[in-house]
């Protein structure tokens, strides 16, 4: 993408020069005169037009990934009165092969005991919780990150309520820059390990399937340094869910708090 901008740019000054030039001739008493020949417009040339198509996506993006939490309460049905610090350990509980003594994040599984009360907060891998209506239900939903040891991810999850039931409708574990609460989407920034340039990838509701699903995957300019690769202990972004949140919504290692997206 970064590679058409230029090209943008030539066409923007040439129109300008043109019309520049139309103007000036407009107001000469010798008439129009001519701005030069005009480049010859080129369509697009299709490659390959007798290649066979694809039946099937190489990777399922659409695929949705929904999951009731087991053994977590919605008094009322409101979501904020759940306890972000239980979800995370209903999870722990849950996926023992991720979680266990042999699982990638199973230092997790101590440090979410420092969130208990006398535990050294700061140890505590549960980040802010933020919530937004991201259904369109009127209703807010979950917006959970917390980071995921002994490894650099992070995990981002959503969560809702549904016939008093807690359902997590989006989960992603990435390297993350941060994350943002766009409207009723969800944009996790990740590094791309090229100097000046990282990954946004964004999530949206499907009301449908019921879920966040995939819906754009950018690889973006952000500007500085050569375009040269740098040797970087972060994995490259994985094509499963992961977590943070915008602006107002910026994940902080502060843990057990909550805020609206939006403060």
């Amino acid at each position: 993408m970064p590679a058409r901008r230029p090209a943008r740019t030539a066409l923007a000054a040439a129109a300008v020069a043109l019309l520049s030039a139309t103007a000036v001739a407009c107001g000469d008493s010798g008439g129009l005169q001519s701005a030069g020949a005009t480049p010859t417009a080129v369509s697009p040339a299709k490659l390959w037009p007798d290649l066979r198509p694809a039946s099937s996506p190489a990777w399922p993006y659409d695929e949705a990934e929904r999951e009731v939490v087991k053994g977590i309460r919605v008094p009322g049905d409101d979501i904020r009165k759940v306890a972000p610090v239980d979800v995370v350990r209903a999870e722990i509980s849950a996926h023992p092969d991720d979680y266990g003594s042999k699982g990638a994040y199973h230092a997790t599984v101590d440090r979410v005991k420092e969130c208990e009360p006398g535990g050294d907060r700061a140890r505590c891998p549960v980040l802010k919780a933020y919530y937004r209506d991201l259904t369109g239900d009127g209703r807010d939903e979950l917006a959970l990150g917390f980071r995921l040891y002994p490894t650099n991810q992070t995990a981002v999850r959503i969560y809702t309520v549904e016939k008093h039931r807690l359902v997590q409708v989006l989960a992603d574990n990435d390297a993350i820059i941060g994350v943002e609460l766009a409207g009723r989407a969800v944009i996790v920034r990740s590094p791309a390990g090229i100097t000046g340039y990282e990954y946004r990838t964004s999530w949206a509701w499907d009301p449908e399937q019921r879920a966040m699903v995939f819906s754009r995957d950018e690889f973006l300019r952000t500007g500085g340094g050569r375009h040269t690769r740098r040797p970087s202990a972060s994995p490259s972004p994985s094509l499963t869910p992961s977590p943070s949140l915008t602006p107002s919504s910026a994940v902080t290692p502060s843990s057990g708090t909550t805020a609206s997206a939006g403060e």
